[in-house]
C-alpha cells in the first residue's frame, strides 16, 4: 500500500495504491490521522489505484467519514475500480461515504 498526500489551501488529494487489509490499515489510518484534525476541508481520494479493501480497509475509511463530518468538513471517493466498488455497495458503505 501507498498514500500520497497533496494540500493546496483547505483541499486535500489523496492518492491511494495497493490494497488496505489487516496487515496495513492501522498504517493506512496513520496516513490519514492528519486528514481527520482538518476543518472545514475538502478531503478527495482517488482510489483508481485501490486494488483492495478489506472490513479492517472499510473501517478506517469509516473512521476518517465520522472524523471529517464532526471538523466539518467534505470526504469524497472517487474513480474507484468495480471490485472495491462493489465491496462498498455490498455493506452500504456507499451509502454513508460519498462515491463519485
Amino acid at each position: 500500500m501507498n498514500v500520497k498526500i497533496t494540500k493546496e489551501d483547505n483541499k486535500y488529494s489523496v492518492v491511494v495504491e495497493g490494497r488496505v487489509d489487516t496487515t496495513n490499515a492501522e498504517q493506512f489510518q496513520q496516513h490519514l490521522a492528519p486528514l481527520m484534525q482538518a476543518q472545514n476541508a475538502e478531503i478527495n481520494i482517488d482510489c483508481s489505484a485501490l486494488d483492495y479493501t478489506s472490513s479492517q480497509g472499510l473501517r478506517s475509511f469509516l473512521v476518517l467519514q465520522k472524523s471529517t463530518m464532526s471538523h466539518g468538513s467534505n470526504l469524497t471517493l472517487f474513480n474507484m475500480q468495480p471490485q472495491v466498488k462493489e465491496v462498498f455497495d455490498i455493506t452500504g458503505f456507499s451509502n454513508i461515504i460519498r462515491i463519485v
